[in-house]
């Protein structure tokens, strides 16, 4: 497939690598201009693109950019058709990555929202697991123990196109149902960046309660505080799982 990510940060830097060597072809931009695209970024075959060029004549498009920034694309995006599929990969941190945003403070689901200020469908995956569990823990499908990566989205159509390159990541997709259903999935959840099975997550996702979830989000600093210097990512998947037992 044709594939453009925005966004060379730590998620959309492993996507490009993932996806390319995958064999889809692929190009990479970033608001900073395709000069702040990490050389390592590249080495699987991926290119660095402009952003006002990258967005035409592609079949998928993964946003992975700060959340509620969304809108500043909005005009570039008034272009796309309608059939290519915009893949969201961004979580809503208030007070930590960003200015809280009071729609979503109110209630409205973080990936609604970003469709909104995109003025588009969006599919909401690769945002439940860790950039490092993304880099290091996709294996090939099949493998015993592969973890799962949850994918929510109106379009049933939309939807399986997500699915099946969260494959091609190493991660199985799991059907997580409607975007306004995936809230199941943002921060911090049961199914949540807690490195589960295809067997598994299903129970994390119904598991979910919101109110809950937001306070356990919202005690990030304090529960990180308690880790050990230099965590490893099995550190904060200890972390997270602890916080729902």
């Amino acid at each position: 497939m044709k594939i453009t990510v925005i966004g060379a940060g730590a998620i959309g830097g492993n996507l490009a690598a993932k996806l390319s060597t995958a064999g889809h072809d692929v190009q990479v931009a970033d608001a900073r201009g395709s000069e702040a695209v990490r050389a390592e970024v590249l080495e699987a075959g991926a290119r660095a693109a402009e952003l006002a060029d990258a967005v035409q004549g592609r079949d998928v498009i993964v946003l992975s950019i700060p959340f509620g920034v969304a809108g500043q694309l909005a005009d570039l995006f008034a272009s796309v058709p309608a059939e290519t599929v915009v893949i969201d990969t961004s979580n809503y941190y208030p007070g930590m990555l960003g200015e809280p945003i009071e729609a979503v403070d109110n209630g409205q689901v973080e990936s609604v929202y970003t469709a909104e200020l995109l003025g588009r469908p969006v599919v909401k995956a690769w945002n439940a697991a860790l950039a490092e569990t993304q880099r290091t823990k996709g294996v090939p499908a099949g493998t015993p123990g592969r973890l799962a990566i949850p994918v929510a989205g109106d379009s049933e159509e939309a939807r399986k196109v997500a699915m099946s390159l969260v494959d091609d990541t190493g991660f199985d997709p799991c059907d997580a149902g409607t975007l306004a259903d995936s809230w199941r999935q943002q921060p911090n959840g049961p199914a949540y960046c807690t490195e589960l099975t295809l067997d598994e997550l299903p129970a994390a996702l119904a598991a979910a309660d919101r109110v809950k979830d937001a306070a356990i989000r919202d005690s990030l600093p304090e529960r990180f505080a308690a880790l050990p210097a230099n965590p490893t990512v099995d550190d904060v998947v200890e972390m997270n799982r602890a916080a729902h037992r």
